[in-house]
């Protein structure tokens, strides 16, 4: 049975689908107490730097909202159970598990390659979606500042973002953020999964409690940045009936936008996964997952267009039925007003760097 370990979504260092040696315990009945000695050691975490040679991710999924995304973190601390950016620690030879949210990469010169690629003579402005593959608002950011930092070239541009985020952090910036709104330039998204703070804690162990999440909308939304709110993942049988109360929630709060995602495992996330169902919700745990597989075509996942993110069948149906009809009750996504298309007609461009000057070595 797999024991949760105090702060951590994870509870193992599942290996990597590309691994080609596997370490496992073994007990050699020398100690008489087996669980002190497969005991985890106390986990810290890890931040590396890491220079990116790219900061603009394309992509052209008509899933999403947007075609470009800028992540300034790899891995995250948040350690959120559920996570569909994971696997993305497999390529780097680590665990998709628990080092994904213990070994944290910082791109530390993510604002300098971002003004060079907005400097790029045949760049066309498209949004950006920043902290998308992980949140750009986890607990480094508040010593690191990256993410302040890509915000101040998108000021500096002019340049329309869009944000989403577990962590009230956000608040730090509002300075910046509120300017940008002004002129249709930026929107917020906060994801909640559960107004249960007890729930939450399993769930993203490291992310903000609901209420912060909360606190921090009504702080933007009062400075007047639109927010808006995401409900994902939603998990048959562990947050679903939750999803008209957070709805209302958010909108109390001063969302005027929302949306949902179905819970979505692939790859590693699927074992990590059923994991933390074992090790928390054992009785429910083959439920949950008979319906995921009722959700997707009898798999853990099914990973084509129009399904991966809302699923298919009765549940499926059920669910999007009774999100349709709870944001028509609360006046989400009513019209243009309500939620600013994001302008890119203010884009300006930033200077190219200087290259250096070779006259002191011709000369």
């Amino acid at each position: 049975m797999p024991t949760p370990i105090k702060g951590r979504g994870a509870s193992s260092h599942l290996a990597g689908r590309f691994e080609t040696q596997i370490a496992e315990a073994v007990h050699d009945g020398w100690s008489v107490d087996e669980s002190e000695e497969f005991a985890e050691p106390r986990l810290r975490t890890d931040v590396r730097p890491e220079t990116a040679r790219s900061i603009i991710s394309r992509n052209n999924s008509p899933d999403v909202g947007f075609s470009q995304s800028v992540n300034p973190y790899r891995g995250c601390e948040h350690g959120c159970s559920y996570c569909f950016a994971r696997p993305t620690h497999a390529y780097l030879n680590l665990s998709p598990g628990l080092d994904f949210e213990t070994k944290i990469f910082a791109k530390t010169n993510a604002a300098e390659v971002l003004r060079r690629e907005l400097a790029k003579p045949g760049y066309v402005p498209q949004p950006i979606a920043l902290g998308i593959n992980t949140d750009a608002y986890q607990p480094i950011e508040r010593k690191l500042g990256i993410t302040r930092q890509l915000i101040e070239v998108m000021q500096e541009t002019r340049h329309p973002f869009s944000l989403i985020t577990k962590n009230a952090l956000v608040e730090r910036d509002i300075d910046l953020l509120a300017p940008l709104a002004e002129q249709q330039l930026v929107s917020v998204h906060f994801s909640v999964t559960s107004l249960d703070s007890h729930l939450s804690a399993k769930l993203e162990p490291r992310a903000s409690a609901p209420h912060a999440r909360l606190r921090a909308m009504r702080r933007l939304s009062d400075a007047g940045i639109p927010v808006g709110v995401m409900v994902a993942p939603v998990i048959p049988w562990i947050n679903d009936a939750e999803l008209e109360a957070v709805l209302e929630a958010s909108r109390d709060a001063g969302a005027s936008s929302a949306g949902y995602v179905l819970l979505r495992l692939p790859y590693e996330v699927a074992p990590l996964f059923r994991d933390w169902l074992q090790a928390h919700y054992p009785q429910r745990a083959e439920h949950v997952m008979s319906t995921i597989n009722q959700l997707r075509g009898g798999k853990d996942y099914d990973s084509q267009f129009g399904k991966r993110m809302r699923g298919e069948g009765v549940y499926a149906e059920l669910l999007a039925n009774r999100f349709k009809l709870a944001s028509k009750r609360l006046g989400f996504n009513a019209s243009r007003q309500q939620w600013p298309w994001l302008d890119c007609s203010k884009f300006v461009a930033p200077l190219p760097p200087k290259k250096p000057s070779l006259q002191g070595e011709l000369f």
